[in-house]
């Protein structure tokens, strides 16, 4: 895994005069976490928003601010729900020792290749993120198990089927692997279910899978609610108002 890059500025912007600095292609963020005060801080948008993308909050980026070097987690990323732009990033910081807590996606591979697929059954995915945790070095991008061996309807695919890398654990100890995270459907029980919802979903993927759903994606606030789960929070004195 290739290291994640981002080279911030400390900001003096805050309050109302935020909406300039974004108009200008810059987008504010805040670094927090440690012993520090939060740090006020910014970067350009398109840099910016290739960082998000590739890191998303489940992969560290190594930080430069103002020639210091840093290691944090995107904890949380504000976007705009009519432009679908970056408003706000909030990173806490983490050391290479810590045993970061992250939410990662879960991959299907071997799209095609199972006899299921090739009997004309449709495989649909039950849950597509799930936290696991490990030190930053060892973080995976996501976690990937194959569909291939699928065969009948009454197959599936559970998390116990998910071969962890070395050193990584789900989050939770209680974690229940008997979990599914992928089911084989016929064709007329997904267009049964389509019509039972009264004809709202237009397609297969609309259709809920048995045993999960699609973890949300919450837009979180921007630095006036930075912190995450399991993170100690900044002061809110020391965090800007972005409203």
């Amino acid at each position: 895994m290739n290291d994640i890059t981002l080279k911030l500025d400390t900001r003096e912007v805050a309050g109302k005069k935020l909406s300039t600095l974004r108009r200008d292609g810059i987008i504010p963020s805040v670094v927090y976490g440690g012993t520090t005060d939060p740090m006020s801080t910014q970067s350009l948008v398109v840099e910016t928003t290739k960082v998000a993308h590739a890191a998303g909050k489940h992969t560290p980026v190594h930080l430069t601010i103002d020639g210091q070097k840093k290691l944090a987690m995107i904890k949380s990323i504000d976007i705009d729900p009519v432009r679908h732009e970056i408003r706000h990033v909030a990173f806490h910081t983490i050391n290479q020792n810590d045993i970061i807590t992250a939410e990662v996606p879960i991959h299907l591979t071997g799209q095609g290749e199972s006899d299921a697929e090739k009997a004309g059954l449709v495989v649909l995915q039950a849950i597509e993120h799930i936290e696991i945790k490990a030190k930053p070095a060892a973080l995976p991008e996501a976690l990937e198990i194959s569909i291939a061996q699928l065969a009948t309807a009454d197959d599936k695919l559970t998390l116990g089927d998910i071969k962890l890398p070395a050193h990584v654990e789900y989050a939770d100890m209680d974690q229940d692997l008997e979990l599914v995270v992928a089911n084989v459907y016929e064709p007329s029980a997904l267009q049964a279910a389509n019509d039972a919802a009264g004809g709202d979903a237009e397609d297969e993927s609309e259709v809920t899978a048995d045993n999960g759903a699609d973890t949300p994606q919450d837009n979180q606030a921007e630095e006036s609610r930075p912190g995450g789960k399991s993170q100690d929070e900044p002061k809110q004195s020391n965090v800007d108002a972005n409203k």
